[in-house]
């Protein structure tokens, strides 16, 4: 099955609600390809790799959580991002980049789905950012012992974890990728918990004298969950030929 290039770039922008979204660069198509749209490839960031490999399966539209475009840089086509730029033109391929909206979505989002593996239960939204929540907190009710090995098997093997909480984890609050700074949210809102990324040095000493487990579990590691789910979800409703693609980042 095949699907319109504008149709699939309405669905997703109303799936994640792109619009209630204040970013740090633009959320939905970043470069405009084909406009039949039968294989997509999903993956964390938009890289030369990536976009190789999906060349290599005939993609006709990339779909990530970090795109190639954001506020904070202004990028010359030179380099790496005029290959990036280059390999898309050249091979007709749409890309798109959902970056927040991928991070809070109830159901597809990254913090959602890191969620799911937890266990949390009695969910709400949990972290601000520009005024917005993008991550969530929940009941556990689980030793810590569990809660840590949990991590280690399902998310990262290699997650940095201060465990300086109570044995048993209550409440927990989650946000993907490089959020170590809301570790203060975690604790004036009384959590046992706080998983997120990275991790900066003086952490270990705020968690150890503030009473709370802290697992920076890797940005790349936290953020690959939302597009793998929100791309079975679009082969799913759409009969559409949809694969993930995970370029290892340790980071």
């Amino acid at each position: 099955m095949s699907i319109k290039r504008e149709e699939l770039e309405k669905y997703l922008n109303q799936l994640l609600k792109v619009d209630e979204f204040d970013d740090l660069g633009p959320n939905g198509l970043q470069v405009e390809g084909c406009p039949q749209i039968e294989k997509i490839i999903t993956g964390v960031s938009g890289c030369v790799e990536l976009f190789e490999k999906a060349i290599q399966k005939n993609a006709d539209a990339i779909v990530v959580h970090h795109g190639i475009i954001w506020e904070f840089e202004n990028p010359v086509f030179k380099g790496g991002y005029k290959k990036r730029v280059k390999l898309l033109l050249e091979n007709n391929i749409n890309l798109f980049g959902f970056h927040l909206p991928l991070d809070a979505h109830d159901e597809f989002g990254n913090n959602a789905v890191l969620a799911d593996i937890l266990g949390l239960e009695d969910r709400q939204p949990f972290g601000s950012f520009n005024g917005m929540k993008v991550g969530v907190k929940g009941q556990i009710g689980q030793s810590s012992d569990h809660v840590f090995e949990t991590i280690k098997k399902e998310i990262n093997s290699d997650a940095v974890m201060f465990p300086s909480g109570p044995e048993k984890i209550e409440q927990a609050g989650i946000i993907s990728g490089g959020a170590e700074k809301s570790i203060k949210e975690a604790v004036a809102e009384g959590l046992d918990l706080f998983l997120t990324g990275e991790v900066s040095e003086h952490v270990m000493h705020y968690a150890r004298e503030e009473g709370i487990h802290f697992v920076a579990a890797g940005h790349h590691a936290t953020e690959r969950f939302g597009a793998q789910a929100l791309g079975e979800h679009l082969a799913d409703k759409f009969d559409l030929d949809v694969e993930f693609i995970n370029i290892p980042n340790p980071a």
